[in-house]
């Protein structure tokens, strides 16, 4: 029997030993597990007479990690700085706390290790022996793949100069920039952009008009992943109670953000009109996936649960990103095709008719092929709805239509994950979203990587770049203010308004992918000006992605607890929040939805009666 426990003292206890991210614990209150010799003496815990009988509630896995960091830090206590005099653990160097940070253990099995590694190798100042053998296996598969690539073309992926092979280095080279990044808890797309700069103006590579064609396709598919998960991620059930408020709230600060754009690039940077259109279109969209790890860490704490903001953040934004794209595509084939505004408005209208279309239909194909009892219906469904897409992409821009192939790509994952649903697949956690999210991170630093190599600093003017910057922060302040007045009505005070209105201020994925395109384009024309014009819409692009990516997750992550009512009842977070506290395997989308979340019934049904109310108040905005 465990003890009496005493009821003078709240102790929060939470399954497995884990800490309940529903409670907040005071930075100011420290527990001392040390012996002291003179001085008053505070009464310990009942906790720590629990013996290995009282645990019968903890899993062998729990004992075993407790176990193993009991001993690691038994046995390199010499090498960590930890304080001594008062026996906590919190007083770390910022070395020890760096290297715990980068080498964190995994979930799953215990890793296995030869007996030499623990004293080599010790944790977490190196590299676990399972991340080791992993990067090693990787290092292996990636070598063995660009030897078969050199057998296969030849000069084009030999170093130092084959495009394949500068490719592969941007790639790889991004990916650990943007590692870099995130352990900041910046974006980590910002790190890939800035690793692209970099790469560019050192000489290490040369991105140059031979890369065009290639990357144009490159950030085609990426577009295509992304468009495609963003549908995927639309709650029906919820756009159907908040179809008049999430239409006025994305579609009135778009059109707004647009025509700013627009006048003034073409008064200040001197583009024509089509092209300073084509910038709106570009500018307008916003980045969801900045400011979503930032609204998943306020969401488990209580911020916001009470009126479902980071559910109308996040399907605000999807919105406005398959109308930039759909605009962008009818602006680009005013541009780029010898037809009159009238006619280009016309098939530009046949374009967003056209993609709905199909993007409806081939959802309805992805829902009844293949048969939902087949035991291959998940991978099966996932290639469909990738190749579709890809299909939908690269032929409308041979047709004609470039603006029916994105928004298709949209209708089609929104269409089949409807009718998923009703077939038992939770809207919040299935196979066909991890795969997605898996597909991103491949694609990520790719699309990132390449739109930073095209910046070349040589050939930026001082104010072009200073009237760029101007520009985005007049244009990102008098978003936010339309944005507070046109959510009069929503039942949103002033504060969340203003909450909002940050977390929609932040740009990434559409810019990256859209911005090279015009460059891209005109290239193959001989005309200076048009030139002139696309150079400055990348660049503004760009610099559009570093000046709000990093403010916006910052000033969210600081200001949502100032601006946010938070709960008065602790709130646990919800599977897709647990699913995207980790990195994604390709393990997980063959996962039964059953095994997705592991607690007890009432656990499960506090979270499922959390979510059910967040819904509810988001409903009635």
């Amino acid at each position: 029997m465990l003890d009496t426990p005493n009821h003078s003292r709240n102790v929060s206890e939470s399954p497995a030993g884990y800490d309940n991210p529903g409670f907040e614990q005071s930075k100011s209150r420290k527990i001392s597990s040390s012996s002291h010799s003179d001085g008053p003496v505070r009464k310990k815990s009942n906790a720590h007479k629990l013996n290995e009988q009282d645990n019968w509630h903890l899993t062998p896995k729990t004992k075993e990690f407790d176990s193993s960091r009991k001993n690691s830090e038994t046995k390199y206590s010499e090498t960590s700085t930890i304080s001594r005099k008062t026996g906590n653990d919190s007083d770390s160097t910022w070395w020890y706390d760096l290297c715990l940070k980068c080498h964190s253990e995994e979930e799953g099995a215990k890793s296995w290790e030869p007996k030499f590694w623990s004293t080599y190798c010790p944790h977490p100042f190196c590299l676990t022996y399972r991340k080791f053998s992993r990067i090693t296996s990787l290092i292996f598969i990636g070598a063995f793949c660009w030897a078969i690539l050199y057998a296969l073309v030849g000069e084009s992926s030999a170093p130092p100069n084959g495009i394949l092979f500068q490719l592969i280095v941007l790639s790889i080279s991004a990916h650990f920039g943007g590692w870099l990044m995130g352990l900041t808890t910046l974006p980590a797309l910002v790190g890939m952009l800035f690793t692209g700069v970099l790469l560019q103006n050192v000489n290490v590579i040369n991105i140059d008009d031979s890369f065009s064609h290639l990357t144009k396709h490159l950030s085609d598919v990426a577009l295509v992943i992304i468009l495609t998960r963003a549908g995927l991620e639309l709650d029906p059930s919820a756009l159907k109670r908040l179809k008049y408020s999430v239409l006025r709230l994305s579609l009135v600060p778009w059109i707004s953000e647009c025509i700013v754009i627009a006048l003034l690039s073409r008064y200040f940077l001197d583009l024509g009109w089509k092209y300073a259109l084509l910038l709106g279109s570009i500018i307008a969209a916003v980045a969801p996936a900045v400011v979503v790890p930032c609204l998943f860490r306020l969401r488990s704490k209580g911020y916001g649960v009470a009126k479902g903001i980071p559910t109308l953040i996040i399907a605000v934004a999807s919105i406005d990103d398959a109308a930039s794209v759909a605009i962008f595509g009818i602006i680009k084939a005013i541009i780029f095709t010898d037809t009159s505004v009238a006619r280009g408005v016309i098939f530009g209208s046949l374009s967003i008719v056209g993609g709905i279309v199909v993007g409806v239909i081939w959802g309805i194909i992805c829902n009844f092929f293949p048969e939902r009892n087949d035991p291959f219906v998940t991978p099966l469904r996932i290639l469909l709805l990738l190749t579709g897409g890809l299909g939908a992409v690269f032929g409308s821009d041979l047709l004609g239509y470039s603006g029916a192939g994105p928004l298709a790509c949209v209708t089609a994952g929104f269409v089949a994950m409807s009718l998923w649903v009703k077939h038992g697949w939770d809207i919040d956690d299935n196979p066909a979203v991890t795969a997605y999210e898996i597909f991103w991170m491949i694609f990520q630093p790719i699309l990132f990587g390449i739109t930073g190599a095209r910046v070349k600093l040589s050939e930026l003017h001082g104010n072009v770049v200073l009237i760029a910057l101007g520009l985005l922060l007049a244009s990102t302040v008098i978003r936010m203010m339309i944005t507070c007045l046109v959510g009069i009505g929503c039942r949103l005070n002033m504060r969340e308004k203003m909450f909002v209105s940050i977390a929609w201020m932040c740009k990434a994925i559409v810019q990256a992918a859209l911005g090279p395109i015009a460059l891209t384009l005109v290239e193959k024309l001989d005309d200076p000006k048009a030139s002139q014009d696309a150079h400055r819409i990348l660049t503004t692009t760009i610099l559009s992605i570093i000046l709000t990516a990093p403010s916006g997750a910052l000033l969210t992550t600081l200001l949502g607890p100032h601006l946010l009512t938070k709960a008065k009842l602790p709130t646990l977070p919800d599977l897709k929040m647990r699913k995207k506290s980790r990195k994604m395997s390709f393990r997980d989308i063959y996962v039964d939805d059953d095994e997705c979340f592991e607690g007890s019934n009432d656990t499960i049904a506090g979270v499922r009666m959390s979510v059910v109310y967040e819904e509810n108040e988001v409903g009635k905005l």
